[in-house]
């Protein structure tokens, strides 16, 4: 690496890649750094339990991809990728054999719902009817919104606590689908701001859905890879940057990294009230993830959850909010609320014919090593009974190891830090803008800033605008 860029990327995954394709676009010069052999970070796919059965080693479902105005803008089909979407994005199964379920259509997800029909339609009509509008700047740093009156209608109801918002549905089966989706913010549900993921999940759902690349999420990595190249950029793997002095001359370098390794990297040049603000910044519950291979379809009871591509297993609003506190207290919850997804219900591409793949996760507290197979087994049992007859193999990953494949998922945490209220707007630290460090022409582009955690490169892409105005280049 001896020779002199405009601009360094350290980081390859989606928010890495994603301001290397918009400063490269804006015809700089740019170098891509990443630790790994592939580029990727969450977006890997790789055999994990037997020959021919491809599993996706983090993300698998993405609708914060299509919900992403900069995402959306890149012509990724033209390099490769392809989605797929199940009939049902989302269901959510109870004890006595029921479902709930989330699809595109808003009256046809609110059917499941008996006596909350009206309720949810009121909701989600309302909001997809200006979700567009809203969604650059939901997908943002805290500025003044494009469409303000819009945009605060959606902030009363997302800085309420899920718990709060439970209170628009009567039944179980409204709670339970609601708790689920809310559940994706990885803190207590009683927390301010639980609303926001859940809304955003669902609005997703009803707008793009929820879907799944064909063959794998390393498919989203190959094509933004694909496209970063295409236009000039240079890609170096296999290169764990340690250090600033590592690197060759640029006018900016940008780490997709988050405040921990940030200070390791960076620590010297960084003033000291920075580094103050960033020993601060707060890591939330982690992760014990299942990967199957698997000899049929999970035999689920509840038909809708035979044709979801996620499935939410928790049963009800109580159960769900008892068994995120449980996480967030450092406890092990008997009946963890579990994560599921089966893509393999609509993509042949990952395993045997006749056979299938599922992966699943639980939240447990931060750094937990504790062995969770048997609690989330348990759980997909409850709702599919003769699941564990048909598993051929498994891969676990806890949170250490996951830490271990990602430096970014600092204690299991997957969403590069906790979004509650206190680091909703000022991940990782209060400054005028996120994106830039104390350190002159050193800025972060991680899920540790604005708007966090997701395959959306949106945090890429706002540290990258952000770089273009400080060195005054003219946009494109």
């Amino acid at each position: 690496m001896e020779e002199d860029y405009d601009i360094i990327v350290v980081g390859s995954g989606p928010n890495g890649l994603a301001a290397a394709i918009k400063l490269q676009s804006e015809g700089l010069q740019v170098l891509l750094i990443e630790g790994k052999e592939t580029i990727g970070g969450g977006m890997r796919t790789a055999e994990l339990t037997l020959p021919g059965f491809r599993h996706d080693i983090c993300s698998a479902v993405h609708p914060t991809a299509l919900a992403s105005p900069f995402m959306a803008s890149l012509p990724l089909h033209g390099h490769g990728l392809r989605y797929i979407w199940p009939e049902i994005d989302c269901a959510h199964p109870f004890d006595d054999g029921s479902a709930a379920h989330l699809e595109r259509s808003v009256r046809r997800s609110a059917a499941s719902l008996g006596q909350d029909t009206k309720a949810y339609c009121d909701i989600y009509t309302d909001l997809a009817s200006y979700w567009c509008d809203i969604a650059p700047d939901v997908l943002g740093p805290l500025t003044f919104p494009s469409c303000p009156r819009n945009m605060l209608k959606f902030g009363m109801r997302a800085l309420q606590p899920a718990t709060w918002f439970a209170r628009h549905f009567r039944t179980r089966a409204g709670k339970g689908l609601w708790a689920g989706m809310a559940a994706h913010s990885l803190q207590p549900l009683s927390n301010y701001a639980t609303s926001a993921i859940g809304l955003v999940l669902t609005a997703s759902g009803h707008d793009g859905g929820w879907p799944v690349p064909e063959g794998g999420s390393q498919a989203i990595a190959d094509a933004m890879g694909s496209l970063f190249t295409s236009m000039g950029g240079t890609v170096h793997t296999g290169y764990y940057v340690r250090s600033l002095e590592e690197l060759p001359h640029a006018r900016a370098v940008l780490l997709d990294v988050t405040p921990r390794q940030l200070l390791d990297i960076a620590g010297d040049r960084l003033s000291a009230f920075y580094r103050w603000q960033l020993k601060r910044y707060r890591y939330g519950m982690g992760v014990f993830k299942i990967d199957w291979a698997l000899d049929e379809p999970i035999p689920f009871k509840a038909e809708a959850c035979r044709r979801a591509g996620t499935v939410h297993l928790g049963n009800t609003l109580e159960e769900i909010v008892h068994s995120e506190k449980q996480a967030a207290q450092g406890k092990l919850a008997g009946n963890p609320f579990v994560l599921l997804t089966q893509p393999s219900i609509i993509d042949h591409k990952r395993s045997p014919e006749g056979k299938h793949t599922a992966w699943a996760y639980c939240h447990v507290p931060h750094g937990s090593v504790a062995d969770r197979t048997e609690a989330i087994e348990n759980q997909v049992e409850r709702f599919a009974p003769g699941f564990k007859d048909v598993i051929l193999a498994r891969n676990t990953m806890n949170t250490i190891a996951m830490q271990d494949y990602n430096p970014n998922y600092v204690g299991g945490d997957i969403n590069g830090g906790v979004i509650d209220i206190g680091q909703l707007f000022t991940r990782p630290a209060w400054r005028r803008s996120p994106y830039r460090t104390s350190a002159k022409g050193v800025y972060l582009c991680s899920s540790s800033t604005p708007p966090g955690g997701g395959v959306h490169g949106m945090c890429g892409y706002h540290a990258a605008v952000r770089v273009l105005k400080d060195l005054g280049h003219p946009r494109r």
